[in-house]
């Protein structure tokens, strides 16, 4: 079955950076969109950047349009999330997500803490 394994998550200062990795298993990765979401406190999850697979266009919220980077490596199933000047906002619980087959699936989640 689909699974995720998220890491890269971390307690940041603001301004600092981090990178976020999604390894994935159980499907044929290079040939499915992916994303990344993510969760605050009290908030609903929200789509932060999305890529496409087959010509790896991209999508972000604008809330992180010019400091966020996705990117995917097919030949190791991996999807990243570059977090660049991070925000105290920025603090929630990060999600890889894809859709196989009409069903989501979701990986376990990395915490960012962006806090001075």
């Amino acid at each position: 079955q689909v699974q995720f394994v998220e890491s890269g998550g971390g307690l940041v200062q603001p301004g600092e950076s981090l990178r976020l990795s999604c390894a994935a298993s159980g499907f044929t990765f290079s040939t499915y969109a992916m994303g990344w979401y993510r969760q605050a406190p009290g908030k609903e999850r929200e789509q932060v950047a999305r890529i496409s697979s087959i010509d790896r266009s991209t999508n972000y919220a604008n809330s992180v349009k010019g400091r966020f980077t996705i990117s995917r490596t097919n030949a190791k199933n991996t999807v990243y999330l570059q977090m660049n000047n991070l925000k105290p906002e920025d603090t929630a619980v990060y999600y890889c997500h894809t859709t196989v087959g009409f069903v989501g699936s979701w990986g376990q989640g990395t915490q960012v803490t962006v806090s001075s």
